[in-house]
Parts: structure tokens; sequence; C-alpha cells
């Protein structure tokens, strides 16, 4: 793969256009809008491919993954309500992006990838762009339990349910946001750890992921 680390006027003017266009769509959280100006997407394709690196579209990263598109990567660090110091759960590493973008917003980021050329790929790319996360190889599904509880959970793939064991994860008051459907279309949904035992589920909008594989999903 080619990747190249350059930024000039015409990645920097393509940012600038993207937050406007996720702006019209209904992003309204201004440090949401800020970290998708300043993290370079660009940087997570081929240089063959960078014309296609601010629309707002997912792009094939391999391994049968995709880079998601910027409305719905901006959709859910949106849902988390991200503040400074939060320690963040993300599963499903895939090439960074969204890892990126949250840890503009301040979070302290635990990802967790199951594809091993992804997540070797990844955790060497980042640091190397100025980005520093908790890099884990495993299954996502069951998250990392040594390092729990989390203030966010965010889950990137679509899964069949919410799995318990990510519930278990979260600190009281804490939120996780994770499409729940079957393998065409999810729906996001977020839910709130209001006590030990009580959760506050919220069903949003339609999306489509590719498919959380792992020992609690798929």
């Amino acid at each position: 793969m080619g990747y190249k680390f350059v930024d000039n006027y015409r990645e920097k003017g393509a940012r600038k256009k993207l937050v406007e266009e996720l702006r019209k769509k209904g992003i309204s959280d201004e440090q949401v809008l800020k970290a998708i100006g300043t993290v370079k997407r660009h940087y997570f394709f081929d240089e063959t491919f960078w014309s296609q690196a601010y629309l707002d579209k997912a792009f094939p990263i391999g391994e049968g993954q995709t880079i998601s598109n910027p409305y719905t990567v901006a959709y859910q660090s949106e849902l988390l309500h991200i503040k400074k110091g939060d320690k963040v759960l993300e599963i499903g590493t895939g090439c960074g992006y969204q890892t990126c973008v949250l840890l503009e917003l301040g979070a302290k980021v635990y990802t967790i990838e199951r594809q091993e050329k992804l997540f070797e790929r990844t955790r060497q790319v980042l640091p190397h762009i100025g980005y520093q996360a908790e890099f884990f190889l495993g299954d996502g599904s069951k998250g990392i339990a040594e390092h729990a509880p989390y203030d966010k959970i965010i889950v990137t793939a679509g899964a069949p349910l919410v799995p318990q064991i990510l519930l278990k994860q979260l600190k009281i008051g804490g939120i996780l946001v994770i499409p729940v459907g079957d393998e065409k279309s999810q729906k996001m949904v977020t839910v709130l750890r209001v006590s030990e035992n009580d959760f506050d589920k919220i069903v949003l909008d339609t999306f489509r992921f590719v498919p959380l594989l792992g020992d609690q999903a798929w």
C-alpha cells in the first residue's frame, strides 16, 4: 500500500468542506466537528485514492473491513458525549480513523481489533501520525475486562444484540453506543448505565456496518 503522510491545501480545504457537509446533515457538536476537521482522513488511504478520502462514504481497508463514512463516525462520537479524560473502549479499531477522532476529543482510548493485519498496521501508523492509544488484538465482543470499567464504550460493527459482557464493563453513568440488528442493517442504540443493574436504552437511526464477529456476536 502506498501510504504517504502529506497534508496540503487541497486536503485541508476538503476537510473544511466535509465539516460543513456534516453540519448540514445534522451533526451539531462543535467539538466533534472540530475533531473531524483535524484528523487527516486521507492518511488512512493509499495515495491513489486520496480523491475519495473526504467524501462522506465508507471505503474498503482490506480484511473485509471498511473505514466508516465520516457522518457515521461523527454520529457515534456525538452520542458518546466525550469529556476530556474519559476512558473509552473502542470495539473494532479498523484503520484507526475513529480512534483518532476519539483522541482528538480528549479521550483515553483502549481499542481492540480481531484482524491481525489491521491491528499491526494501525498500531504502527497511529503513533507515526501523532496519536497514542492502547492497542489490543483479540475478540472485541468480549471487551477488555482487565481495564474496565469504562466511561464510554463504542462498537464500530453491527451486532445481533447488546453483549451483556460489555454492559458489565461500563461505569455507572457511562454510555455504550452500538449498532444492533441483522447483517444487512442495524439501528444505532445508546445504553446508559443508571445503576448496578439498571440500564436505559434508546433506539435511534438506521445504519449499515460490517458484522461484529466473536464469541458474544455473530
